[in-house]
């Protein structure tokens, strides 16, 4: 594999610093993007530990924790259980099942659940919600634990996990062992394709081991004897990939699979030279960017973060913009106000902040929903100028 994208060091970006941590030091690592041009494979070239990243600070990271968000998941469960034709009572497993919200609404929907999650936080979330979950990394040998208690399924689910599996072919071995005859594993996640296209490199970081292409899904879930039925792109996460696949004795290339490949390929999504421009075009941008920040700071104004997102951590850290040039960053989760990003240690406030303020600067971080973010603001303070992040 060849080093594609570097962005230097940085910490788990799902992890904020709570005020007893404060004066500790976080783990940090090298953020590198390898690629496999054979596969299609793009991973990160550094391991991290999985049970780190979700248990050595308190995992803050909620499915439901925006609006849109809450949307788009009841929107996925009625879809897919429609356009699966799910029967009454269908067993279905969630990997990597968060705050149990998306579980909940196959539930509400008519059907059986099981959620799998590391995170013992974010079980306890899941449990209060009712929906019955297993405290567990999702793994072939965690699958066979799986069958003996609850039996096959006839829909197994990963949303924005597969790409945190530190080994995505024991993932795909374990979704492949709990299906039924019939039964299909459905996954969504944000599109490589799109984050390189619209240069969102902030996608990038320790939690998000692999970057999925259509290409490699296809060579990944091929090897488990599983074969793409379908795959689209989903507005979320600024696009996300979403692919349906079924265990079958023969796997075989469908016409759309081979289309989106061909795409990819014509992009130049598997050639190194295409990321030296993108890694150029990114430290040009960050340099005109910043000059811009610092005439702001230079002349006296508060600049404020808005969305104490992953996606954000990555742009804070490879920006260098720490608590001496953002006052605050803003989150509606309780999870997160009253703690620190990583590294950067910015306090981590409601979006009420900006009403003590005349003239004040908003850089949106959590750009994914930046059109409902500005009416919420401008409620608060029809004063504010927004800064826009680098495109």
């Amino acid at each position: 594999m060849n080093k594609i994208i570097d962005l230097g060091m940085h910490p788990f970006a799902d992890t904020f610093i709570g005020e007893e941590q404060y004066g500790m030091s976080e783990p940090v690592y090298p953020l590198q993007c390898f690629l496999d041009k054979d596969s299609g494979e793009v991973r990160l070239g550094v391991d991290t530990k999985a049970d780190d990243r979700y248990n050595l600070y308190s995992y803050s990271y909620t499915s439901s924790n925006s609006k849109f968000s809450r949307n788009h998941w009841r929107s996925y469960a009625s879809n897919v259980s429609e356009k699966l034709n799910l029967k009454q009572e269908s067993m279905i497993i969630e990997a990597g099942s968060n705050d149990g919200f998306l579980a909940k609404q196959f539930k509400d929907l008519g059907h059986q659940v099981l959620g799998v999650d590391p995170s013992k936080y974010m079980a306890k979330l899941a449990l209060d919600l009712g929906v019955e979950t297993l405290c567990d990394l999702f793994s072939f040998k965690t699958s066979h634990r799986i069958l003996i208690s609850f039996g096959k399924a006839d829909l197994v689910i990963a949303n924005n996990v597969f790409n945190h599996a530190n080994d995505p072919d024991d993932f795909t071995k374990a979704a492949a062992n709990l299906l039924k005859d019939g039964g299909t594993f459905v996954y969504e996640l944000p599109y490589w394709y799109n984050t390189i296209k619209d240069k969102k490199f902030d996608q990038i970081y320790h939690e998000h081991v692999t970057y999925f292409t259509v290409k490699s899904s296809y060579e990944l879930l091929r090897k488990a004897g599983l074969e793409i039925i379908d795959a689209e792109v989903v507005d979320y996460h600024g696009g996300s990939l979403r692919v349906f696949a079924k265990k079958v004795d023969e796997v075989t290339l469908r016409s759309h699979i081979k289309e989106m490949i061909e795409e990819e390929e014509k992009f130049g999504l598997f050639n190194e030279s295409m990321y030296k421009e993108f890694m150029q075009d990114l430290h040009k941008k960050r340099n005109r960017f910043l000059k811009e920040i610092y005439k702001i700071k230079s002349e006296g104004y508060p600049i404020i973060g808005v969305g104490a997102a992953a996606k954000g951590n990555t742009f804070l850290n490879f920006y260098n913009l720490d608590s001496t040039i953002l006052d605050y960053v803003t989150d509606a989760s309780e999870h997160k106000q009253g703690k620190y990003t990583p590294l950067t240690r910015i306090p981590i406030v409601g979006d009420e902040i900006f009403a003590e303020y005349d003239k004040v600067y908003a850089l949106i971080l959590s750009w994914n929903i930046s059109d409902i973010i500005k009416e919420n603001l401008k409620k608060i303070n029809n004063k504010i100028e927004f800064l826009s992040l680098p495109t």
